[in-house]
């Protein structure tokens, strides 16, 4: 598989950070929004992901506000988030401060009362009997018809407007396989004429990454679920990280713990790890791919958060997790081993523990999980294991000889680089 597509260099050691504006703030808008900004970039964010952020439809709604995947238009902003002008402010603030910003993407489908349905009823779907379709079983969207030229240039020209008019650094493509594989090619090498982007889908088909930058970790996460569970071991997610590692060079995966979905549909990640759960943060900061934060995870946060419906994340107390976060960040900055070294798996005969390498010519890090809940006693033995290294988040310094033990609580982590 060949990409004729590069990487843009400041998305290859990135953090990426979701912001679900609806439920950031008690106003759920731009500007309340934008007061976070400093935080977030000290706590070590790169990346801005706003969820969709154009105006949603009335019909078919769903709840009382609506789904933001189900939209009227694809270049009118949501008023419940504010103005054109507001996000204009929000996204310059950002560049001022050194992170991105990307936006949601949706191509696969709209909302029933989109601008475009009365105009242009032949730019979408029908079935056999010519009613307005949709393959998912969404009642308050239609999907769009790719047979059409004319769609998919006026798609195409609504991406240019956002990167032209807001200067958005790129995309983050929802339900990007269920659009043609030729519709992204065509709309990277036209939106890419203004200038180069970051391109994150939601998807885990291979041959996406002739396009795409990055893909969901979607396997990954399911079987990390399957695991604190009981319902698999440890070889389940050293299975999928196998397939992970065969795909193409400068292919990259987006390792989460939580994200809209998840956190509104099948709980927060204190709900599916457990004790576990920060050490699963640990591993997606640590192992190859971009990591992925959602709004709340810093406080933490341990509530699920409405899809349809205003409700609020509490920043009442200061975010617990910030501190921790930065650690991940800027040991994925000072150490590129973790963003480009070899990976080398160290043999644990302990379920629910997981301990690897990541090494290049500069460092050694070297990472042990206990994924479980249970309490273990480990030997971690392997020839780079030898010499002194430092506790990335203490600080403190150890001398290794080989062959390492460890009493492990549960959900314990410990990153320990050297070099």
């Amino acid at each position: 598989m060949d990409s004729n597509f590069t990487t843009v260099e400041w998305a290859k050691d990135a953090t990426i950070y979701e912001v679900n504006v609806r439920q950031y703030t008690p106003e759920g808008t731009f500007i309340a929004f934008q007061k976070h900004l400093p935080r977030l970039k000290g706590m070590g964010v790169d990346i801005l992901w706003f969820m969709p952020i154009t105006a949603i439809s009335e019909k078919v709604r769903k709840g009382t506000l609506g789904s933001y995947y189900a939209c009227s238009s694809y270049t009118k902003i949501n008023p419940e988030f504010g103005t054109a002008n507001d996000f204009t402010n929000l996204v310059t603030e950002a560049h001022t401060l050194g992170m991105k910003v990307i936006i949601d993407w949706v191509a696969n489908h709209t909302g029933r009362g989109h601008e475009w349905m009365e105009l242009h009823s032949e730019w979408f779907s029908r079935n056999e009997k010519g009613d307005f379709t949709e393959r998912n079983g969404w009642e308050d969207v239609v999907d769009l018809n790719y047979s059409n030229a004319d769609m998919r240039n006026a798609l195409i020209g609504a991406m240019q407007y956002w990167v032209r008019d807001f200067k958005i650094d790129g995309f983050r493509c929802d339900m990007a396989h269920l659009v043609p594989l030729d519709f992204w090619k065509d709309a990277r090498k036209a939106v890419e004429i203004l200038k180069p982007l970051y391109w994150l889908a939601e998807c885990e088909d291979l041959n996406y990454h002739e396009v795409f930058d990055t893909s969901y970790a979607w396997s990954l996460m399911h079987a990390s679920e399957k695991l604190a569970k009981g319902e698999v071991g440890m070889h389940e997610i050293y299975n999928v990280l196998h397939g992970y590692s065969q795909y193409p060079a400068g292919a990259t995966k987006l390792l989460f713990t939580a994200n809209h979905d998840e956190n509104s549909w099948n709980g927060t990640e204190y709900e599916k790890y457990g004790a576990a759960a920060k050490a699963w943060a640990v591993f997606t900061q640590t192992w190859k791919g971009i990591p992925l934060i959602y709004s709340g995870q810093e406080l933490p946060n341990h509530k699920r958060l409405p899809f349809f419906d205003k409700d609020q994340i509490d920043w009442t107390l200061a975010p617990a997790l910030h501190e921790f976060y930065k650690t991940l960040s800027t040991l994925r900055k000072t150490h590129t081993a973790i963003i480009s070294g070899e990976t080398i798996n160290l043999p644990v005969a302990t379920e629910g523990v997981m301990a690897y390498l990541r090494q290049d010519a500069a460092s050694t890090v070297f990472v042990l999980l206990n994924l479980s809940n249970q309490h273990h006693k480990v030997e971690i033995a392997h020839e780079k294991l030898n010499g002194e290294f430092q506790n990335g988040f203490s600080g403190i310094k150890f001398n290794f000889n080989h062959s390492v033990p460890f009493e492990l609580l549960p959900g314990d982590f410990f990153v320990y680089v050297k070099g």
